[in-house]
């Protein structure tokens, strides 16, 4: 394998976890080790490999050697996922993406770095996807739409036809967005919503919830 295709991996939690599982068994890259900031080191190995300090990742694993791929969840509405690829870029690493064998692909634009982009996604034709994108699995990604750089999609969300989806959102679990609906920067919007106009930069959507009815499901007669 060549070296260039060596991945080292920032995080040990989940997400790091996560990566690891997908890259190994269906991509082309090998995984060789890990790494995080110095502060919360709290292990020198994971799943079998080492894990490097983040300010000594430089002299362990030259950027020129590897590849890198952030695995960070949406804290901060992606931003502290966004300050660790900008800083892995300034210190000359090439980010890794991810896109599922068992994804429908169907658009003739390459996604961005470090792009981690599940099963049972349908991406259709003339679909842009910007770097740093998460789409969890399952989602419906519509004709023409653009997702801009360090969102965050989880499971099962409908993104129409020629939406376009501010950078740093978030979209919960089957959530809707109606086509050629423009989605703001920075805008939450929880699971289960409708969205059908456009939204507010930093705006916050969320459903009404379901509420506890006075009858067991006994009482129910179904």
């Amino acid at each position: 394998m060549s070296r260039e295709r060596n991945l080292v991996i920032f995080g040990t939690g989940q997400m790091g976890k996560l990566a690891h599982h997908y890259f190994t068994r269906d991509s082309d890259y090998e995984v060789v080790g890990f790494t995080v900031d110095g502060r919360y080191l709290e292990r020198t190995e994971f799943l079998g490999l080492k894990v490097t300090p983040w300010e000594e990742a430089p002299q362990v694993f030259p950027a020129g050697e590897i590849t890198l791929f952030v695995a960070l969840s949406y804290a901060s509405m992606n931003s502290i996922r966004q300050g660790k690829f900008d800083d892995a870029r300034s210190r000359g690493y090439v980010l890794a993406s991810y896109v599922s064998s068992r994804c429908s692909y169907l658009s003739d634009e390459p996604v961005g770095a470090n792009c981690f982009i599940l099963e049972d996604n349908t991406i259709q034709p003339f679909v842009s996807i910007g770097d740093n994108v998460t789409l969890w699995s399952g989602n419906h990604v519509g004709h023409d739409a653009v997702i801009q750089d360090h969102c965050f999609v989880t499971s099962h969300v409908v993104i129409s036809g020629n939406v376009v989806l501010g950078h740093h959102s978030f979209l919960g679990v089957n959530s809707t967005i109606r086509d050629s609906v423009s989605v703001a920067p920075r805008t939450l919007i929880g699971a289960g919503a409708i969205i059908t106009s456009d939204t507010e930069e930093g705006g916050v959507y969320v459903p009404a919830r379901s509420v506890k009815l006075g009858k067991t499901s006994d009482e129910m007669g179904l």
